[in-house]
């Protein structure tokens, strides 16, 4: 497990304690956003895993939006 695999789900369990489904997503646009310079510069291990933790962060939102549709504002 490479660290930012740690912290990916050191990460996804601070957000599932705080349960602010909008989180999820500003978590999944910053993964984004932080993937695209990485891209750019080859480095594509870390920015690939980014955008399959920018996908987590989404699919974590929907499925909370699903569940509770009326936490989401």
């Amino acid at each position: 497990m490479k660290p930012q695999d740690a912290f990916f789900f050191l990460a996804l369990l601070v957000l599932f304690i705080i349960r602010k489904p909008r989180l999820f997503l500003v978590a999944g646009l910053s993964s984004l956003v932080l993937s695209i310079p990485l891209f750019a510069s080859w480095v594509f291990f870390t920015a690939e895993r980014l955008t399959w933790y920018a996908a987590a962060f989404f699919a974590a939102f929907i499925i909370i939006s699903l569940l509770k549709p009326d936490t989401v504002q």
